[in-house]
């Protein structure tokens, strides 16, 4: 029996394929799979929002190993809206959204708090540069022509540097920082919102961990959290991917070409690791964006205080305006 999401999904994407003129077609698909994230996001305990490729499968792969050992579940049981809820009532029903779509079916472009307002929201986020170039991987090597239309990335014919996709499309640098900005203003409208940054996931996965599985109402063991994320290593993410063990709800954490290390799901995990394909006058050029166009409070300013892999976190001395933690500041 399909699972609400995946039933949803399926009929969305019909709206894809309605024949319409351009651009009545691409609005007419997404507006049907913005109707089917209205109806998941009505049925679910809580959300999880975040840009494409700022480390969501990686969170969900260690929630998923939480609840397996926490309820005698099977390795391959990863979580999905409510596939795992519906074997045990105590695991949340989760919407893990990217709120691409949703806007499209509510009309609130200007205003991301007003789907969200009465409800929990985990707001995971990344360094927009490192996002954009992850991106560009994705566009080039995992995602779908149907996808890449409707969310207008680059053709599949288009042939485009990573320059070009980072600094130059709209699909690039330019929308991973207009989305982390919507989010910057729409927390200060939320009543319950936790954010937490994909670098300190890095830098302290079981403090984050923690912090998110009670976020979702769990009161999980030190020994609980430790084994889930040591399970989600880098690693043993990739060798997962390799022999697809993750499946679930018709998705797979499996590379897009078989034997191409940049066409994997889990492709690098590096913090800054954008820096290695531009050269300086490119690295100064794209701070230069970041620095104009982020909103501050996120910490990917060079101003601001940010965390690398090797230093330590403090967020506790750092106190409720760290960046991992609570509101931030619009």
């Amino acid at each position: 029996m399909l699972s609400r999401r995946i039933a949803l999904s399926r009929l969305a994407t019909i709206g894809g394929f309605v024949p319409l003129p351009e651009p009545g077609r691409r609005r007419v698909g997404r507006w049907l799979r913005g109707w089917a994230e209205s109806l998941l996001l009505e049925g679910a305990e809580a959300t999880v929002v975040s840009y494409g490729k700022s480390g969501r499968t990686w969170l969900r792969l260690m929630l998923s190993r939480f609840y397996q050992r926490r309820h005698g579940l099977p390795e391959g049981a990863f979580l999905e809206y409510d596939n795992l809820n519906r074997q045990v009532a105590e695991i949340p029903t989760i919407f893990f959204t990217h709120g691409n779509y949703l806007r499209d079916y509510t009309g609130h472009f200007d205003d991301l708090a007003a789907d969200f307002r009465d409800r929990p929201v985990l707001l995971l986020v990344r360094d927009p540069r490192d996002i954009a170039v992850s991106q560009y991987f994705q566009w080039a090597h995992r995602m779908s022509p149907h996808k890449k239309w409707l969310n207008r990335y680059p053709a599949v014919d288009e042939e485009l540097t990573i320059w070009q996709f980072v600094a130059q499309h709209e699909a690039g640098l330019d929308r991973a920082i207009e989305f982390l900005n919507g989010w910057a203003r729409a927390s200060e409208k939320l009543e319950s919102i936790e954010i937490i940054r994909y670098e300190d996931m890095r830098v302290e996965p079981e403090s984050v961990l923690e912090r998110v599985l009670r976020f979702f109402g769990a009161d999980p063991e030190p020994a609980e959290v430790l084994e889930a994320v040591e399970y989600a290593r880098f690693d043993n993410m990739r060798q997962l991917e390799h022999e697809s063990v993750v499946a679930a709800s018709g998705r797979r954490l499996i590379p897009g070409e078989p034997g191409r290390s940049d066409s994997y799901k889990v492709r690098r995990a590096k913090v800054g690791g954008w820096r290695d394909y531009f050269d300086e006058a490119e690295i100064t050029e794209i701070d230069v964006r970041v620095k104009l166009g982020l909103q501050p409070g996120f910490g990917y300013d060079a101003a601001e205080p940010a965390l690398s892999e090797e230093a330590a976190s403090d967020t506790e001395r750092a106190g409720p305006d760290h960046p991992g933690k609570g509101r931030i500041s619009a």
